[in-house]
């Protein structure tokens, strides 16, 4: 059973930054794309960032291009999300999630239904 713990997530006022991170129990985890993705309250969960295995390729929300990066750490089965200019828009909990038939693929993942483990996810308000 993979398993995913999200950190870095709390308050910060608009205009602000922060930088979440994701680490994976996955021993597969370097071979695997990655996502993050949102859900503000009474709303759909969003993608918000993919990355492939070998960080090659990434893929972002319009919502956040620009704003946030997504990025990994292979050796420490970690991945990252640098979330810069944040809007009150932005509040919501933050998911991360393995794509793991994207196994070796260049191809970032960007639809739910390419993501099966998740993880509990991580608050972030941003206050205007």
């Amino acid at each position: 059973q993979v398993q995913l713990v999200e950190s870095g997530g709390g308050l910060v006022q608009a205009g602000g930054s922060l930088k979440l991170s994701c680490e994976a129990s996955d021993p597969n985890f370097k071979n695997v794309a990655m996502g993050w993705w949102r859900q503000a309250p009474g709303k759909e969960r969003e993608f918000v960032a993919g990355i492939t295995w070998s960080s090659e390729s990434t893929g972002y929300g319009d919502l956040v291009k620009g704003r946030f990066t997504i990025s990994r750490d292979n050796a420490k089965n970690t991945v990252y999300l640098q979330m810069n200019s944040l809007k009150p828009e932005d509040t919501g909990v933050y998911y991360c999630a393995t794509a793991s038939s994207y196994r070796g693929s260049y191809i970032t993942p960007t639809k739910k239904y390419e993501f099966d483990y998740w993880g509990q996810g991580t608050q972030v308000t941003v206050s205007a």
